[in-house]
């Protein structure tokens, strides 16, 4: 089997981080609507989407979806529609703790594999006038919970409990076991350079 997949996913991020193990994939970005339902957590969204990306997609390789969603509470953070609105994401996870879950789910021969990864993020206090900088520097714009930890936003983070690349969108070592598991070896093309 050759080690490449189709990623149903617009993310650059995913695709860097399946290209830093070694996995080449086809961007075939899933188009279904990934409105939550009503009463459902953001662990049972992250589960239905991935999944759902994963069966909208037809290939004759493996097909790889995951969803990413932060959670304070009982509010999900999706990515931010507006200005206005990533902005109040940023001052509600201010100086608290949220959770940040990503599943991902993987198709082949016709059969799923998935799991699902929490991490738990410590924020900073943030004022409205750093959030609006932080804004302005278009990192925030279709990030789930309007920032980016790979980026200028870990400068929010104090503290995390869990999967760094998780919290990027694409929990690493579970899905180099998902991949493994159907015969996808995740160093066959990566190159070292010295």
């Amino acid at each position: 089997m050759a080690n490449e997949l189709v990623l149903a996913s617009a993310s650059p991020r995913r695709f860097e981080l399946l290209s830093q193990i070694g996995i080449k994939s086809l961007v075939q970005p899933a188009d279904i609507d990934e409105s939550p339902m009503s009463g459902e957590s953001g662990v049972e969204l992250v589960k239905r989407l991935a999944r759902s990306k994963c069966e909208s997609i037809n290939a004759s390789m493996p097909v790889l979806a995951a969803d990413t969603v932060v959670v304070k509470g009982t509010r999900i953070y999706g990515k931010p529609d507006s200005q206005a609105h990533g902005i109040d994401m940023l001052l509600s996870l201010s100086g608290a703790e949220h959770t940040v879950f990503t599943s991902v789910c993987v198709k082949a021969l016709e059969q799923f594999h998935a799991c699902t990864v929490e991490s738990t993020v410590t924020f900073t206090h943030i004022d409205e006038s750093t959030a609006k900088r932080y804004w302005d520097t278009g990192e925030p714009l279709g990030k789930a919970g309007s920032y980016a930890i790979q980026g200028l936003g870990a400068v929010f983070v104090e503290h995390l409990k869990g999967s760094y690349s998780n919290v990027m969108g694409l929990p690493l070592f579970e899905t180099a076991q998902l991949l493994s598991n159907i015969g996808l070896n995740c160093f066959a093309e990566k190159v070292v350079n010295d």
